[in-house]
């Protein structure tokens, strides 16, 4: 499996996402970072689980500049295909004065049961 990174400027933060699946509770939040790329600038990844939630929002503000490391995950559901930008880390910019936030990996195999 390959990792991507991408590097942009953290744009917004969008709801978080929970259930219930046969494996248990889970939580979920997206968010947006946008490239300085022409085309093809927006990028929606996700951190998946409790505590790499709370990590997002309280290492990471609107408007710092990222670079995000993911992986790209697909799975299919009652013949539809889904895929993820699942990040697995996420490193601030060198203007930033924060801490640098961690999302720890996610084993592509331990996904769970998508919640439609």
């Amino acid at each position: 499996m390959s990792d991507f990174k991408v590097t942009g400027k953290l744009e917004k933060f969008l709801d978080v996402e929970s259930g219930t699946s046969a494996k248990g509770e889970w939580q979920k939040q997206s968010f947006i970072v946008k490239t300085k790329d022409q085309y093809n600038n927006l990028y929606c990844f996700d951190v998946f689980g409790k505590e790499k939630v709370e990590k997002l929002t309280q290492y990471n503000k609107v408007g710092d500049e990222v670079t995000v490391s993911f992986n790209v995950n697909c799975r299919e559901y009652q013949e539809k295909y889904y895929t993820d930008l699942g990040a697995w880390r996420i490193e601030k910019g060198e203007q930033s004065d924060q801490p640098v936030g961690k999302a720890e990996e996610l084993p592509v195999g331990n996904l769970p049961d998508p919640p439609f």
